[in-house]
């Protein structure tokens, strides 16, 4: 059974993403306005009805804004998130709505296998998920400083993979930003650089050979432009051998637009 994947918006200012099988859609963070969550659910061609989880990754306002008006709005949709986000939310989600997850513990929702992984930020408790339906796999990694052995081997066999891209080092070292926000994004607990988003898609393509679509997201509306990121991935890559083309595939994901429909 074919998949679907689509970005809603990816960057600094809001996340939300959608995957969804012939009968089941699930949403992945809720950090922009209703309005265009439902306009995207009615371009990618996804009755509400349909959506009958809204994932959390952690509790940042660019990832939870909407989950309010979602968890009203959308019939059979319940909004999931570990303990510890949950304490940390500030948005008001009604109890009968609320699911619970236990981070690195396999939960299904319809045919998909769902699996959130801890992350490295400076959240609560930060997680990236893999979607598992049959045999294909979509996996997001955001808001991550580091790419940790553990959350490699979660990636590493994604058929689609969504891979922050935050930053460009030089510009956030030479831009406006004062120091200390600076050194959290660029510390372990922060956001990865386009340079180690392309050193991860290295080693995940040379040891893990397979065809696979990359989704560079999450990108800094100051930091970072998509041009800059592709081609600093792309540079990574090909100083490896490594070229995009054939059985690597590798896009943008808007920072506040929805994008195309993937099929997976």
């Amino acid at each position: 059974m074919t998949l679907k994947f689509c970005s809603f918006a990816s960057g600094s200012s809001g996340n939300c993403y959608l995957v969804r099988d012939e009968k089941t859609a699930i949403i992945i963070d809720a950090g922009i306005s209703g309005k265009k969550i439902f306009e995207g659910l009615e371009a990618s061609g996804t009755p509400k009805e349909m959506v009958e989880a809204v994932l959390i990754t952690h509790e940042h306002i660019d990832h939870v804004k909407s989950i309010p008006i979602l968890s009203k709005k959308l019939p059979n949709g319940a909004v999931y998130a570990n303990e510890a986000t949950w304490k940390a939310i500030e948005r008001p989600v009604a109890e009968e709505k609320r699911r619970t997850f236990v981070t690195m513990e396999d939960f299904y929702i319809g045919d998909f296998i769902v699996r959130a992984f801890p992350l490295s930020h400076d959240a609560a408790e930060p997680v990236g998920f893999s979607l598992y339906h049959g045999d294909r796999q979509i996996s997001l990694l955001t808001d991550s400083g580091c790419v940790e052995e553990e959350i490699y081997e979660e990636i590493s066999q994604a058929d689609l993979l969504v891979l922050e891209a935050n930053h460009e080092e030089e510009m956030l070292l030479f831009g406006r930003y004062p120091y200390a926000l600076k050194k959290r994004i660029l510390g372990d607990s922060g956001h990865l650089s386009n340079v180690t988003a392309g050193k991860c898609l290295c080693r995940i393509v040379n040891e893990k050979p397979k065809k696979r679509r990359v989704i560079l997201g999450h990108m800094s509306r100051e930091n970072n432009t998509p041009e800059v990121a592709m081609q600093a991935v792309v540079n990574t890559l090909e100083e490896m051998g490594i070229y995009v083309g054939g059985n690597l595939l590798v896009e943008i994901a808007a920072r506040e637009s929805i994008g195309p429909v993937y099929e997976v």
